[in-house]
């Protein structure tokens, strides 16, 4: 069935392609985004390849999601929410606490507002939370059996020991799948936002007759990414060191994990999320299963770019930052058959033959760095 589909967020990465996969599907989408130069450049409407590649195609608003004016125009005559806009980077999240506190949760609080309060048409929202909400992973103690550890301590890092602790566990901790049901304890505002949104979206929808749906997406790559927001996303941010001739620093020892899944894997996900009634009222993991440590990141870019420019292993670290997280994928393969089709070898060929198109971007990593040793978050 053919829908009003509202994208909040939807000129970014994953709204733009969201959006596009969408249109083919047959639906018609509505976008409201503010255009925030951090992803979209100084010159958003003529220079950005992001909003260049839905303008023709979509309903746009340029607004925010602070303002209820903007809001109650974009969810005229729609059926479905798709609420992707938010502050992202875990960084930068520690010292702009108010700004990330307003738009990610006030956002999604005035939303929700005025879906309470006024006459509309929606009968879902879906959600963009993130694997942020879990802080560190879960592992497996041979002593305790499953535990969560919590913020690495700045003392440990400083002398080079960067792997967690579980206190009572004496032996080192085995990483294991993160699965919904594991403990949310968030390491950064970043985070704590995304837990909100998403209990918002959770709690406040069905008192409305609305279906809410929740994705936590792991870490989204791809072509189309922001290479010029220096606080997310190290594939964007190694490929610009790399094509400005720079030296890569790899903080801690290198042997930080993520779950790195592919846009095009996450906006399959999120249209079955969209379109089958089996995703109402659930919250998913979004992500290949599959840990990749950031030594084999540097490894595979360098090797896919054919380039060679220094590495170093620093053993620098930031605050807030987590060690490992990779997700279980057994409830979104159960209830909306979703599998993850593109590997990181795969996906990281299809991320460098895009980046070799466009315009080498200036590096503006040194200056978030800078900006975080002045906040003490940067070590």
């Amino acid at each position: 069935m053919k829908k009003n589909i509202l994208i909040t967020g939807g000129a970014g990465f994953i709204g733009s392609n969201l959006a596009a996969k969408l249109i083919e599907r047959g639906h018609t989408i509505t976008v409201l985004d503010n255009l925030s130069k951090q992803i979209h450049g100084d010159d958003p409407i003529n220079t950005s390849p992001l909003y260049k590649s839905i303008i023709n195609k979509v309903n746009f608003i340029e607004g925010t999601v602070t303002s209820s004016d903007d809001l109650k125009k974009a969810i005229q005559n729609q059926d479905v929410i798709i609420h992707l806009a938010a502050e992202t980077g875990t960084g930068q999240s520690m010292y702009q606490i108010e700004h990330y506190t307003n738009v990610n949760i006030g956002g999604t609080a005035l939303l929700l507002d005025i879906l309470a309060n006024t006459k509309h048409t929606i009968k879902k929202v879906v959600v963009a939370s993130s694997r942020s909400i879990y802080g560190e992973g879960k592992y497996l103690s041979d002593e305790m059996g499953i535990v969560y550890p919590g913020h690495r301590l700045d003392d440990n890092m400083q002398r080079g020991d960067f792997e967690v602790t579980y206190t009572g566990a004496h032996k080192p901790l085995t990483l294991v799948a993160t699965d919904e049901e594991s403990k949310i304890h968030p390491s950064s505002v970043y985070g704590i936002t995304k837990q909100n949104q998403e209990q918002l979206i959770m709690t406040v929808c069905p008192t409305l007759s609305i279906a809410p749906v929740a994705f936590r997406y792991q870490n989204v790559y791809g072509p189309g990414q922001s290479l010029t927001n220096p606080y997310t996303g190290i594939l964007s941010i190694f490929s610009t060191l790399i094509k400005n001739g720079k030296e890569i620093n790899v903080f801690e020892d290198g042997k930080e994990s993520r779950d790195f899944v592919f846009i095009d894997d996450v906006v399959d996900a999120t249209i079955l999320g969209v379109e089958k009634n089996e995703a109402n009222g659930q919250v998913f993991n979004v992500g290949t299963g599959v840990p990749v440590d950031v030594n084999t990141v540097v490894k595979e870019l360098l090797e896919s770019y054919g380039v060679v420019v220094p590495v170093k292993i620093s053993g620098n670290y930031r605050l807030g930052d987590i060690r490992h997280n990779f997700a279980d994928l057994t409830k979104i393969k159960s209830n909306l058959g979703f599998e993850p089709k593109v590997t990181f070898a795969e996906g990281i060929k299809k991320f460098v033959q895009w980046v070799n198109t466009q315009s080498v971007q200036s590096d503006r990593y040194e200056h978030s760095i800078h900006e975080m040793k002045q906040k003490g978050l940067f070590k």
